[in-house]
């Protein structure tokens, strides 16, 4: 969900976390990986402006950051 709301590829998650592209892909499709790639995976999400939801009763999820910056009319 974090990648498709960023409108990212594969290849891009793979370049802002600094992780092959095979990794991308076995974690998508549910493989555990070692806690310091899911970190990384984590904070290029929250670097590119995703924000972690924790469960309350609806589960987890992720949404894009508000921005601070005021929009222009």
């Amino acid at each position: 969900m974090a990648r498709a709301a960023l409108e990212w590829g594969v290849l891009d998650l793979a370049r802002e976390a600094a992780v092959s592209t095979q990794t991308i892909v076995r974690f998508e499709r549910g493989v555990v990986l070692k806690e310091v790639t899911v970190d990384r995976l984590r904070s290029a999400f929250e670097a590119a402006g995703i924000e972690f939801i924790p469960e309350n009763g609806g589960g987890p999820g992720v949404r894009l950051a508000r921005s601070s910056a005021p929009k222009s009319t």
